[in-house]
């Protein structure tokens, strides 16, 4: 398939040849990429902050008070060895806590975890679970020592998706992430002056990095491609004349790389693409699931001649939003630590594999409970995924000795 033109500044991508996992790897302290080394690594993972009420519709959503902890702690087993309801190793806390959120920068960044991806939400005209980012993360005493960004979670929400119990059959729709030019504009303002002006907002060349969650409802938003570049071309200029050299305006994707899609990237001056989590469709065996994402990492690298940067993903399980969910919703077979360690070691490998661009690695992701994918301890593996993380990033790891 041909390659698109550059919009950004890096090089083309060198191909990948995916061999048989070692773990073996050096690195540094994470700095940030425009002053790093080419030993460093961004471990990049996605916050879903969703575990604290809400002013603006808390009341409405998860009436208990506790965010979708509500929703999280009426989980139960669909089958034999199911793991549900999960249980945090340190409780039910309270993600707008700065405390929490000193103890989580500590645990991340002593495992090699040193950025936070901030799902971000705009719904009828404000924002919706900001206070995790607010409150907690920019209020932590310990903030300097991790990096965040923010990835815009444009997606629509039905009525019974974040909270079944309530809303039973309701699958109306409760928000479109479609805006209009005007609340885009706000939103412009609000993520810039906010965000983007905090020393430790993550950037790639000077430039800030904004996260697209859905192309479709970006486009739906202004109502064409054209239109959709003249809105993304104003967020830049905006940007510019805050002080930065430009935005580093990142997309995730869901469908391969068609010739459609292709083109709305390219023409949307897109910089860089990377995935939420691996993807559908969700097949019951975890190496099945990351084996298939690789492949389509592939694709990904061959048809574009931006910056493809690698997703881990460590589960997909969320049967407590869906009460007819069962054992082949659940990606459970082969699903360990030792698994996950071995797709983010050949995450590393492609990054290695392209010395011209950050070694970012996005990971689903930090605390999605609800979507069984988190790194935070739990009662069942404790520490072990973010020890695997550890290994992998900040270690000498030797695969001929024993552990």
């Amino acid at each position: 398939m041909k390659k698109l033109n550059r919009h950004s500044a890096f090089t083309g991508i060198a191909g990948f040849l995916l061999s048989m996992c070692v773990f073996a790897c050096t690195s540094t302290e994470p700095i940030n990429p425009e002053k790093s080394g080419d030993d460093d690594y961004y471990v990049a993972a996605y916050i879903w902050p969703s575990n604290h009420h809400d002013a603006r519709f808390g009341d409405m959503l998860w009436p208990e008070g506790s965010g979708e902890w509500e929703v999280i702690k009426k989980g139960n087993p669909r089958f034999s060895g199911h793991y549900q309801p999960k249980v945090p190793l340190w409780g039910y806390e309270h993600d707008d806590d700065p405390a929490v959120m000193e103890k989580w920068i500590d645990a991340a960044t002593d495992h090699g975890v040193n950025v936070f991806i901030f799902d971000w939400y705009w719904f009828d005209e404000g924002p919706f679970l900001e206070s995790s980012l607010n409150n907690g993360f920019l209020k932590a005493e310990n903030r300097d020592k991790m990096q965040f960004y923010l990835m815009w979670a444009n997606h629509d929400v039905r009525r019974n998706y974040w909270n079944v119990h309530k809303f039973a059959d309701d699958t109306s729709i409760m928000w479109e992430g479609a805006v209009d030019m005007d609340n885009f504009k706000i939103i412009v303002d609000r993520v810039i002056n906010r965000y983007f002006s905090q020393p430790n907002y993550f950037k790639i060349d000077g430039s800030p990095v904004w996260s697209v969650f859905s192309i479709y409802n970006l486009i739906k938003s202004f109502g064409s491609l054209e239109e959709t570049r003249a809105a993304l071309d104003y967020f830049r200029e905006e940007t510019i004349k805050a002080g930065f050299p430009d935005l580093h305006l990142q997309l995730i994707v869901f469908v391969p790389p068609g010739e459609e899609v292709l083109h709305q990237i390219e023409t949307l001056g897109v910089n860089s693409i990377t995935k939420y989590n691996w993807g559908g469709p969700h097949p019951e065996d975890y190496i099945q699931w990351g084996t298939e994402s690789i492949e389509r990492r592939n694709q990904w690298d061959e048809a574009l001649s931006i910056p493809y940067f690698p997703n881990v993903s460590i589960g997909w399980d969320d049967t407590p939003r869906f009460p007819d969910k069962g054992k082949e919703d659940v990606v459970h077979y082969n699903k360990s630590p030792e698994s996950f360690a071995a797709f983010l070691q050949k995450a590393k490998e492609f990054s290695d594999a392209r010395p011209e661009q950050p070694k970012l690695i996005t990971v689903f992701s930090w605390n999605e409970w609800v979507e069984g994918s988190y790194l935070l301890p739990d009662m069942k593996n404790g520490f072990n995924y973010l020890e695997a993380v550890k290994r992998v990033i900040k270690e000498d790891y030797d695969p001929y000795s024993k552990p």
